[in-house]
């Protein structure tokens, strides 16, 4: 029998965003994670001033909702847009980006993507 569950705040432990994946410091909380046959997972991201993650793709893409601060994000041949407190940002399937905090201004993100066949990210190069 199945039963709803209830993750409680501050039940699970932040970590720091490995150097191999991101640039600056950076946060990361994941209170919720796909189980069974459910895809989809995610995580709070929590960026200080200036930082970033490396270039990346989604093979089924991303969502992110800005929760606090203002930062940025670009695609590989795109232009850097400004995203703040309130925002969603759709990535497509296979897109390469990168995103993370303004020059001054800590950014948090609520970042949602499903995994295909175990994988959820290819990461690339430093942005």
């Amino acid at each position: 029998m199945e039963h709803v569950q209830v993750t409680r705040a501050g039940s699970q432990a932040s970590v720091t965003g490995s150097a191999d994946y991101f640039s600056g410091r950076v946060r990361i909380d994941t209170p919720f994670a796909g189980t069974g046959e459910a895809r989809v997972g995610g995580a709070i991201v929590t960026f200080e001033p200036g930082a970033r993650t490396h270039w990346h793709t989604h093979p089924l893409g991303q969502t992110l909702i800005v929760t606090a601060g203002a930062g940025r994000v670009q695609h590989w041949g795109g232009e850097v847009q400004e995203i703040k407190q309130g925002d969603t940002v759709w990535i497509p399937p296979g897109v390469k980006h990168w995103h993370g905090a303004a020059d001054t201004t800590a950014m948090s993100h609520i970042a949602i993507a499903e995994n295909l066949d175990g994988k959820v990210v290819d990461w690339l190069e430093p942005a």
